[in-house]
């Protein structure tokens, strides 16, 4: 079964590009953002690759480590990140796991055969620190993913988890957040003397977060 938003995610041991892993000990108390490729030296794949490498440090205040992966051998991750560096200055500083026995792939769900049974879509998982798999995206081979929503995402997790409440479409850093609707006459009486919040109606209000 494919993992689902609220399973813990599946441990399981690997090589990358770092070394050895095991996932269950990896990125202690930091959320993971683990993604994967369908395959190295492959001009979608660097894109994208390289958007994740050029914004690491927007995912290092977020307290977030990367995890990349797709089924390759370390030899020739190493020869594309290597690749990739020479000839655009971009370097992969992150793991990217080589799945070449397609463990990981299987594990997650990575390998659909409807879209490729060799190669994985452009999966992307967050994880809590907990271990937790909080939301899921699924790309096909053939589109690339977009790095502003993989950032806003995950931010408006971290938001939501800190502050107890929820977030409207598009939401972004800095807008107003939905507070959680009344669950009771009383509650309900309250919300609609409460001038702190900007109530759409009685069960839409929206608060700032500054």
């Amino acid at each position: 079964m494919m993992p689902r938003i609220g399973d813990i995610a599946p441990d399981f041991v690997a090589n990358t590009t770092k070394g050895k892993i095991k996932f269950s000990d990896f990125a202690k108390d930091k959320w993971v953002v683990m993604f994967s490729h369908p395959a190295d030296f492959t001009p979608v794949c660097t894109t994208e690759m390289s958007g994740f490498a050029t914004r690491k440090s927007e995912f290092d205040a977020l307290n977030t480590e990367l995890l990349g992966l797709s089924i390759d051998s370390i030899h020739a991750h190493l020869g594309w990140v290597q690749n990739v560096r020479e000839n655009t200055g971009v370097y992969f500083d992150f793991p990217i796991i080589a799945d070449l026995d397609m463990k990981v792939s299987k594990l997650y769900g990575m390998l659909q055969p409807n879209e490729s049974e060799t190669a994985a879509v452009r999966a992307v998982f967050f994880i809590d620190p907990k271990k937790k798999i909080r939301l899921i995206m699924y790309y096909p081979l053939n589109v690339g993913r977009n790095m502003d929503e993989i950032l806003r995402a995950l931010e408006a997790l971290q938001t939501s988890d800190k502050h107890g409440v929820a977030m409207p479409l598009d939401w972004k850093k800095g807008d107003k957040a939905i507070v959680p609707p009344p669950k009771s006459l009383d509650e309900l009486n309250a919300r609609l003397a409460d001038d702190s919040v900007e109530k759409v109606t009685w069960y839409l209000a929206k608060k700032s977060l500054n």
